[in-house]
């Protein structure tokens, strides 16, 4: 009921102040008296400082927690105190004071349903640790795994980055990597590239300090690509100063310094004063100490402490401004201020647990002693440096074997989940053999009954296919064998009975008569000569395609020139009847529809077969149009003799181009 006033509430005082200021609302908190109202007020205040004024953002994001505990509004008082984590540990340099205000609300934690702010209020307070402690820091990170839900996905995976982070600054490389590599295929199924990047940054840090130096800048450097593709600077001049570290464990100054150089300009000015850009300002100035550029070590040391409460309140900031200071101090002569800072440098390393820097530390104790002729100390020192060296070595190299260890169980453990699914898989088939059996045998008949009603239905449609073109070849055939009886009745019949009937007129004296009788006989002649061409068994095909060209070309307007060569005794006689039908109802189509001034006509006989081609000026057609016209037989007629001819015929014509038709007969 209390969180439905809450609701209610806030909707209505918010429709009244929706264009109030800042200190409206800060007027509001203070003078109301009606507890939910001055929350809303608190509320209003936070939400408009929050990237404007943090001071005003961090007072009343305290006092917004404490009164929403007061009215058991945990889940609210939980999403403020995640928010302000940040600002406390990296703004304020006050980690401490995050983690108190966190504690105070995870000690409600039982009222909170949500696992969203459960898991965060953990992912935020290791943030807090991470600069404190490590260890704390990983609990933290393993408590917010284990708490967000199956909706808090991206939460988890950074969870398993940060912890990842942590592992990794804690030399423990094997569970760094494990950590990474969860992380990584998280982001990778979300799709999120930028903290892909952030994984794939932590394995490379593994790598560095596994000893796999090359490994590790091959690495950095397609990291450094991507970075600078998709415009993250920030990240670029993290893994240039990462790689700066690299060259200084390997002793290569003159590429550390220009790592540092690229690293420095990088930083943005929003980023001036963090922690990444102290690091790589106090590398530089170590680096001018050491190689005795000493005024540029003290220009850069003077830059850092422009940030002295980010240093006192970061441990990595302080640790790296401690071994700056002191190297350029011994470095100067300043023996004791240069042991102060070095005692400094090694109380911070050991409070966070950075072995290498607790080495590093004892070095240069071991050289300020020496040059403070406090040999007993310095041997001491110097001692431990290598104690210590000789630990790392070892946990280097067992982490070595240990990495690739894990390669080996990983693949191993591949090959045995392999081997299980195909046990699994085994037994699967087994018990479902029969079912199997059956479904595949009703499918094979299924199959079988359709394959044989495709290859009847093939069958029947090249039958009837084949029974359509004899009948069009035995049509054509009957065609001819009855041009051939009426055109023989005409000339034996007919004819004769003419000549007779002529002979007795001239007799007579009847010249008008026989002048009708001569036209008679002669246009007889003519429908004699188109029902069947006598003059190819007289003549031969070359010439009686000659000759019927010469009629044309004689009698009709056309002009016809012709190219034909000697094609006799190559077909039988039914094939030249229907060569000459061809070339007949050819240029018969030209006169009829195509309107043409002027045509050409090609015989060639070629090694195995001949070519006729007859080209017109005409008029052109459209060649489909006319093929699907029920009324245009010629085409159709032309097609089935070059059928019957087992040739080829082929059409290139155009609306007002011409016509050019090609037949290839095979001999």
């Amino acid at each position: 009921m209390k969180k439905l006033y809450l609701l209610l509430f806030t909707f209505l005082f918010s429709l009244g102040c929706f264009s109030q200021d800042v200190s409206y609302y800060i007027k509001a908190s203070d003078t109301t008296s009606n507890a939910v109202m001055r929350l809303i007020a608190l509320d209003s205040v936070v939400s408009k400082t929050r990237k404007t004024n943090p001071d005003l953002f961090i007072e009343f994001s305290q006092k917004y927690i404490t009164l929403a505990k007061e009215l058991d509004s945990i889940s609210a008082a939980a999403k403020k105190a995640m928010n302000l984590q940040d600002l406390l540990t990296n703004y304020k340099n006050d980690p401490k004071r995050a983690l108190t205000i966190i504690n105070s609300v995870l000690a409600e934690k039982y009222k909170l349903k949500d696992s969203f702010y459960l898991g965060g209020l953990y992912l935020k307070r290791g943030g807090a640790h991470f600069g404190l402690d490590l260890k704390e820091a990983i609990k933290d990170y393993t408590l917010a795994i284990e708490n967000f839900g199956q909706n808090d996905s991206i939460y988890v995976a950074d969870a398993y980055l940060f912890r990842g982070q942590a592992y990794s600054s804690m030399g423990k490389f094997v569970p760094a990597g494990e950590n990474f590599d969860i992380a990584y295929k998280i982001f990778e199924a979300l799709k999120d590239y930028e903290y892909m990047a952030h994984a794939q940054q932590g394995t490379i840090t593994m790598f560095s300090m596994n000893g796999f130096f090359d490994k590790a800048k091959a690495e950095r450097e397609k990291l450094i690509a991507k970075m600078e593709d998709l415009g993250l600077k920030e990240y670029v001049a993290t893994e240039q100063y990462n790689q700066a570290l690299d060259y200084k464990r390997v002793n290569n100054s003159k590429e550390q310094y220009r790592s540092l150089l690229k690293a420095v300009s990088n930083i943005s000015l929003e980023s001036k004063g963090s922690t990444l850009h102290i690091g790589v300002l106090s590398s530089l100035a170590a680096y001018y100490s050491t190689h005795e550029h000493y005024e540029k070590a003290a220009e850069t040391l003077k830059e850092i402490e422009t940030y002295k409460e980010k240093i006192e309140n970061d441990s990595y900031a302080k640790l790296m401004y401690s071994d700056a200071k002191a190297t350029y101090l011994d470095k100067t002569g300043r023996h004791i201020l240069a042991l102060n800072f070095a005692n400094k440098k090694l109380e911070t390393a050991i409070k966070i647990g950075y072995n290498e820097e607790i080495m590093d530390a004892h070095l240069l104790l071991s050289e300020i002693y020496e040059n403070l002729n406090d040999y007993k100390a310095s041997l001491a020192n110097k001692k431990l440096y290598l104690t210590k060296k000789d630990s790392l070595f070892n946990a280097s190299s067992a982490n070595s074997l240990a990495y690739y260890q894990t390669l080996y169980e990983t693949e191993k453990k591949e090959h045995e989940l392999i081997s299980k699914n195909t046990n699994i898989q085994l037994l699967e088939k087994d018990n479902d053999a029969f079912r199997k059996f059956i479904i595949l045998c009703g499918i094979a008949i299924v199959l079988t009954f359709v394959l044989i009603q495709l290859y009847r239905n093939q069958l029947h449609l090249k039958k009837k296919k084949t029974l359509q073109e004899e009948f069009s070849q035995e049509l054509l055939a009957s065609q001819e064998n009855e041009r051939r009886r009426i055109s023989k009745d005409l000339h034996d019949g007919l004819g004769q009975q003419l000549l007779v009937l002529k002979n007795k007129l001239i007799t007579s004296g009847n010249t008008e008569a026989k002048k009708m009788v001569d036209a008679t006989i002669e246009e007889v002649r003519t429908i004699s000569r188109d029902l069947h061409p006598f003059q190819l068994q007289e003549l031969g095909i070359t010439k009686a395609i000659e000759h019927t060209i010469t009629q044309i070309d004689e009698n009709t307007s056309l002009f016809i020139s012709y190219e034909i060569e000697n094609i006799d005794n190559l077909f039988t006689p039914d094939q030249e009847v229907n060569i000459y039908r061809i070339v007949q109802e050819s240029l018969s189509n030209t006169l009829k529809h195509a309107n043409a001034e002027a045509s050409k006509v090609s015989v060639k006989k070629m090694a195995d077969q001949v070519i006729i081609s007859i080209r017109d000026n005409g008029q052109g057609f459209e060649f489909s149009e006319k093929l699907k016209n029920i009324k245009s037989l010629g085409l159709k007629t032309l097609m089935e003799r070059t059928k019957f001819l087992k040739g080829h015929m082929k059409v290139q014509s155009k609306k007002q181009d011409g016509t050019f038709i090609e037949f290839q007969f095979p001999y």
